[in-house]
């Protein structure tokens, strides 16, 4: 490399660190999608994307046309507690929401919110019950299509089919999921670890669903340290790589509007998190086909509409042996599996998720 190469990559080094660190929001391109709100309900909304007006998008290094033909049926995201909206679009080149509505699709998003302490006994019991049942109604309301289907990423994915199950809605067309754990003690190490901790809470006479809601209530500042520490190679190495890609400035911009979605991670309830715990990774009830809800049970059975689940291959927060039994806990005979690339957050906003889940979801969608 000649010096003057050498000179000119620190150069872009220094300038390119320098905004990383101090001036990181003005690389960040994430939530620039427009949309209206048709729903409020205290701290959660529902957003409707306004339709593109392109003929066609960039979707990473590919040209992508904008569909004329439109899927008549909506499409709900329904994102899980404690994420920011920044992950379904990320940047315009790696929106998902960009991409759904390439592929013909009209899009909701209901976004759970900024949960405090005030909100801290809110239950999986008022989301599921309450709250998600008003916000497909507002969505039925304002696209006048009483049929919808739901895309649930990670517990988002749970309400989806805890809803579905429990009030047997047959106006539900599709459900996907992304990254929803059934099995919990398939779940790697971390899964019999869960598995050895809810036989210590049973030999000990402890029912956890029974620890106050409020003593539970996870701040955000917890919840990026806690992400952060269930996986401490995967952090440290992106860090190392954005050291090394300092000379890069689109990498570098990737890098800050990625950060801007883990590092501003929202609270978690107390009592839905409690529940979810409880449900998925104690009990690990989900593996046996139900879901409690308050008192009642929702039956994964009585789910009689197609159901693709979808895992990444690298994903060591929900594994692919942790969410694979969907397909045999759901009552549809229209079920599959996918397992495309990327960890817990890749299978959302990954670079290679446009040619990969992505496209697997909006094929399956349309057939």
């Amino acid at each position: 490399m000649s010096s003057a190469l050498s000179l000119r990559r620190i150069s872009h080094m220094s300038s390119n660190g320098w905004d990383r660190l101090f001036k990181s929001e003005s690389m960040v391109r994430a939530g620039l999608q427009p949309f209206e709100i048709i729903h409020q309900s205290g701290i959660h909304s529902v957003r409707h994307y306004l339709p593109l007006t392109e003929d066609s998008i960039q979707m990473g290094d590919d040209t992508l046309p904008v569909a004329k033909k439109r899927n008549t049926i909506p499409l709900v995201l329904i994102a899980p507690l404690a994420v920011n909206m920044f992950v379904y679009d990320l940047l315009p080149e790696r929106s998902f929401v960009r991409y759904l509505m390439a592929q013909g699709f009209d899009v909701y998003l209901i976004d759970w919110g900024k949960p405090t302490r005030k909100q801290a006994g809110l239950t999986l019991e008022n989301y599921i019950k309450e709250f998600l049942p008003a916000c497909l109604n507002a969505v039925r309301e304002h696209s006048g299509s009483k049929k919808l289907s739901l895309q649930g990423w990670s517990m988002g994915g749970g309400m989806a089919l805890a809803y579905t199950a429990l009030f047997k809605d047959e106006n539900i067309h599709k459900i996907v999921t992304y990254g929803t754990p059934i099995d919990g003690h398939a779940n790697g190490p971390i899964g019999q670890q869960y598995k050895r901790l809810a036989h210590l809470l049973k030999s000990a006479r402890i029912n956890f669903r029974k620890v106050p809601a409020k003593l539970l209530y996870t701040p955000g500042w917890a919840n990026v340290i806690g992400f952060k520490l269930l996986d401490p190679v995967g952090s440290l190495k992106g860090y190392w790589s954005l050291v090394t890609q300092l000379h890069d400035r689109d990498y570098v911009a990737q890098h800050a509007n990625q950060a801007a979605f883990i590092d501003s991670l929202e609270a978690y309830p107390g009592g839905a998190l409690r529940d979810w715990f409880a449900s998925i990774w104690l009990e690990n009830e989900t593996a046996h086909g139900h879901f409690k809800v308050g008192k009642e049970v929702a039956n994964f059975k009585d789910i009689a509409c197609p159901v693709l689940g979808i895992a990444g291959k690298s994903d060591s927060l929900a594994n692919v042996a942790c969410c694979k039994p969907i397909t045999k806990v759901v009552g549809s005979d229209k079920s599959e599996f996918f397992i495309g690339p990327g960890g817990h957050i890749g299978i959302m906003s990954g670079k290679e998720s446009p040619n990969t889940i992505w496209a697997k979801t909006a094929a399956w969608l349309n057939s």
